[in-house]
Formats: C-alpha cells, structure tokens, sequence
C-alpha cells in the first residue's frame, strides 16, 4: 500500500515506508517508531512503539497521518498502546481532538496499558465512542459498526 501523508517530523513523505505492515511512520525522540495504516475493513491502525513516552510532537504528526488517511472522512481508529510507557498531556490532547475518527479502540495487554488507556479515555470527547480491549479481534469487532460505506 503506497501512503501519501506527512510521516516525519520535518514533514517529509519517505520513498518507502519503514515496513510493509506500517508503511506510514513517525519517530519518537528516542527512535521507536509510531506505525499508522489503513487496515482491511477501512479501520485505522496507529501502533503506538513500546517502551516509549509519546510526546506531542510525534502525536501531531501521527495525527496529521491519520487525517491524511481519512481523507475528508471520519473513519473507526485502532490505537495499540501495548507496552507504551506513558502519554504526555500534549499527546493526549492531539487524541482527545481528533477529527478524522468516528470511533477510538484502544488495544493493550497490561494493567499498565489499562491505565493509560483510561487515562486517554477520560479525555476524549463525548461525541466519539472509545474503548478499551485486551483482545485485536474484539476491538476490530466493535470498531466494525463505526466504519461506514462512502
């Protein structure tokens, strides 16, 4: 799949992708990589890297990403937390503002990917249903009544 968004935070748009499964990616400050795609089914994915703190920086151009894959459109998101190690405030703004979803999963193993995920819940918007699930395929489930035809 070839991905036209902004995937750098420079704004630059790679020749390739770092990877056939995330061909749109944005480095954290440490180097782990943010992964965002367009799944079969029209979902969203952004696999967020673990054992990283996800700052704002990486969070907008991620988010940038996203919009650029929506394209006009507000579209179910997939974020995997697993393993993250924490979400600035900054960061969770930019997911608490998203305009492109029409609904959030978020996706961890962990109690402490629990955690997060209830913290970025707390911030989201009424207006967009999120859950939290331990399992892909629930989540994917669930995301599956947001995605729409257009």
């Amino acid at each position: 799949m070839s991905v036209e968004a902004p995937v750098a935070p420079d704004e630059r748009i790679p020749e390739e992708g770092p990877d056939a499964d995330f061909p749109a990616a944005t480095e954290t400050p440490a180097g782990a990589v943010i992964g965002v795609r367009v799944r079969d089914g029209g979902i969203i994915e952004v696999a967020l890297p673990a054992n990283a703190e996800i700052e704002g920086p990486e969070a907008r151009v991620a988010g940038a990403t996203v919009r650029a894959l929506a394209n006009g459109r507000r579209m179910p998101v997939l974020l995997v937390i697993t393993g993250v190690v924490g979400v600035s405030l900054e960061a969770r703004h930019v997911y608490a503002t998203s305009i492109a979803a029409s609904a959030f999963a978020l996706v961890g193993e962990s109690p402490v990917d629990r955690v997060i995920a209830h913290y970025l819940l707390r911030s989201k918007t009424e207006t967009i249903p999120a859950r939290f699930f331990t399992s892909e395929a629930e989540a994917i489930d669930w995301l599956g009544q947001y995605t729409s035809e257009d």
